[in-house]
């Protein structure tokens, strides 16, 4: 049930951020007065919608993105009118010419003046900067909700904040309990949350060594003797130890055969300062930025985990599902409720810096793709002004079409890669 729970409100906050994406640029727009006749979340079918001046609200059947309709993004062709009408030969040119023509049949008479195009480069730039930087202010207040409120986990101690109720081996692809796992050693026998473990083996363990007493129990084995402090009374226990996959204490990505008790230890929380929140985005947006450049080297694992049945590397890119599936296996584990939401909404916080990042790569259809010719048009009307040149006009982004549309053919078919991984051979959380 928490997994579903999980699930379910991860793909919220996914569909609330992409709204908030889409709400950056719809508020830039017509504060420089463009008209915008749809704000949508998803794509496909409308399920619902609704009209508040000229622009219509709603949700769409396909929840896997969203958009704003800005009329008039293609300039007509160096030479047309406002509104455009000529058509070329040549290569791709029918297609260039079909989008240019497509662009202008959305344009009234009475809104010529209230298109994208015309409006000056900087203003462009402004627009379409909005929406990333709508996920970058989410992620930030993400982040300072989590660490300054919440806190960062700064130690553990021997005190028992949880106990494990099956043996699932760390290369499990879900933290379900199966109907034939047996019970923990701890839960077999009788361990409870609140139970501060004192001594393990006679040997005695102090609050903080909680690092010293899992070392312990791992190179440990058979039946031992542990005693607790249960209410201010000593309890000995004596559970018999299983050997399973658990990841390395030293590098968790690593998975290592040792002796698995089943207790989860109390971590204390400590709010921190805006300098940690400071380091802390730019510490994730640079190893955000890495993945992203790393993404074509990831096709090669991704095939093969989805069609040779190869194993799913932890560090794997995950799609909207993958993600989904992720927040709900965060409130499936056995862990305290403060650790859960923590990493719950950092983990929604690091997709908001995905979406940042992502959509300010200059490639056409993503936001870059209208930035940076807005930012190569103005150098341009200044080198020429500089020159006592005549204005060159707006750069025709149409001519980029063709590389748009393989560029999203390409997103395409790595989004649906990522789909059928996520379903298949999904990431799990350790």
């Amino acid at each position: 049930m928490m997994t579903v729970l999980g699930i379910v409100l991860f793909f919220l906050g996914i569909l609330l951020s992409v709204a908030w994406h889409e709400l950056g640029h719809l508020l830039a727009a017509k504060r420089f007065g463009i008209k915008v006749p749809e704000f949508f979340v998803g794509f496909g079918r409308t399920l619902w919608s609704v009209k508040r001046g000229e622009t219509e609200y709603g949700v769409k059947l396909v929840p896997l993105g969203g958009y704003i309709r800005m009329i008039g993004m293609i300039p007509p062709a160096r030479g047309e009118g406002m509104l455009g009408s000529s058509r070329r030969t040549g290569p791709f040119q029918s297609l260039i010419d079909d989008v240019r023509s497509q662009s202008a049949s959305e344009v009234r008479p009475e809104d010529v003046e209230r298109q994208f195009w015309t409006r000056a480069p900087w203003k462009r730039v402004v627009v379409m900067f909005a929406g990333p930087f709508m996920n970058l202010v989410l992620a930030v207040l993400i982040f300072t909700f989590s660490l300054m409120v919440i806190g960062a986990p700064t130690g553990t101690n021997t005190t028992v904040s949880a106990v494990s109720k099956c043996v699932v081996p760390a290369t499990a692809t879900t933290a379900v309990c199966p109907p034939d796992a047996p019970l923990t050693p701890a839960a077999a026998a009788g361990f409870q949350a609140g139970d501060r473990i004192v001594s393990f083996q006679g040997r005695p363990y102090a609050p903080d060594q909680w690092g010293d007493l899992q070392k312990a129990i791992r190179a440990a084995s058979g039946t031992v003797t542990v005693v607790v402090d249960r209410g201010g009374q000593q309890v000995e226990l004596h559970p018999t130890l299983v050997t399973t996959d658990l990841p390395d204490l030293d590098n968790p990505k690593a998975i290592v055969r040792g002796s698995f008790l089943g207790l989860s230890p109390v971590t204390f929380y400590e709010p921190q300062g805006f300098g940690v929140v400071v380091d802390r985005i730019g510490d994730v947006i640079a190893r955000t930025g890495e993945a992203i450049v790393a993404l074509p080297q990831r096709v090669p694992g991704l095939f093969g985990a989805v069609f040779l049945g190869e194993k799913r590397d932890q560090d794997s890119p995950v799609g909207v599902v993958g993600a989904s599936r992720l927040g709900g296996q965060i409130l499936d584990q056995d862990l305290p409720v403060k650790t859960e939401i923590s990493i719950f909404l950092n983990l929604l916080a690091l997709v908001n810096i995905s979406l940042f990042l992502f959509n300010l790569l200059p490639i056409p259809p993503l936001d870059g793709g209208q930035i940076f010719p807005a930012i190569w048009e103005g150098i341009r009307r200044r080198i020429a002004k500089l020159r006592g040149k005549p204005d060159p006009g707006p750069v025709d982004v149409a001519r980029l079409m063709p590389f748009a549309y393989v560029v999203a053919l390409v997103f395409v078919a790595w989004s649906g890669l990522l789909f059928v991984a996520d379903i298949i051979n999904p990431v799990t959380i350790n």
